[in-house]
């Protein structure tokens, strides 16, 4: 998918507990640039920030990041909705994938193998529309072309964000976690050297142990860090999230960070 326009348009904004968040288009695509309320226009590092299945770019769990990087960091956070999530259309691929891991769902089959295949299937669409968000994002004067970028996601924002840290040299750290070992994701994963962080639930009933270890050993960076908490899948602790935040704030002002391979 080719994107010739790299121009931010932004379609509305809300003010609440000093984040200023701007609704904003690219070229169709939907998304939100959080930044702060009293100093929205100051240059400072950027994070993009992929959500999970079944959510979109404002979820509650996105807002409740973006208010630890952006209160607790100063910094700006660019969510988008990946494709077929908010209010972009689904095609009847995606239609009959969700179908098929609502029936897994709810007959207690394993749902891994469906979700994997799914979401490299977005991941091929969704990184060409972030690598394009992110070149009309620096066009931006509070974000320019020389700051720091680190990409921040969790589930199927980890399916999406692994490959596009693994071809984007603009981004220097990143937070991962929650999702399975893949041949293909691996194989991404292993062109990584910029610093990791990685949460997995110990007790997740949907992806299995290993295979979560074995994903986070896959990557090639020097400093990477494991994040194992008691618990299943959607109880991932709210302070994985400050983590998430003082990893970020440690990293995105480092000149020497090592970039993707």
């Amino acid at each position: 998918m080719e994107l010739s326009t790299k121009t931010v348009r932004f379609t509305a904004e809300t003010s609440s507990n000093g984040v200023l968040v701007r609704d904003f288009t690219v070229d169709g695509l939907t998304g939100a640039l959080w930044s702060p309320a009293d100093s929205p226009s100051v240059r400072a590092p950027l994070v993009l920030m992929g959500h999970g299945g079944g959510t979109d770019s404002k979820a509650p769990a996105m807002a409740g990041r973006a208010d630890r990087l952006v209160n607790g960091c100063g910094f700006h956070v660019a969510t988008l909705d990946a494709p077929g999530h908010g209010d972009r259309p689904r095609t009847a691929h995606d239609e009959r994938e969700i179908a098929a891991m609502q029936h897994a769902m709810a007959t207690g089959e394993p749902v891994g193998e469906i979700v994997v295949r799914y979401n490299a299937h977005l991941a091929e669409r969704a990184v060409p529309e972030w690598l394009a968000t992110l070149d009309a994002l620096q066009e931006l004067p509070e974000i320019g072309t020389g700051g720091p970028v680190g990409y921040y996601g969790i589930n199927m924002g980890t399916a999406i964000g692994v490959p596009l840290t693994a071809v984007e040299p603009r981004i220097t750290a990143a937070v991962f976690g929650q999702f399975w070992y893949d041949d293909a994701l691996a194989e991404a994963a292993r062109r990584i050297t910029v610093p990791i962080e990685f949460a997995l639930q110990w007790d997740d009933e949907h992806i299995p142990r290993a295979s979560g270890l074995a994903l986070f050993d896959a990557f090639a960076s020097k400093e990477k860090s494991l994040h194992v908490n008691s618990g299943r899948h959607k109880e991932l602790p709210r302070f994985e999230a400050d983590s998430a935040a003082r990893f970020f704030a440690r990293h995105l002002s480092r000149a020497d960070v090592p970039r993707a391979a």
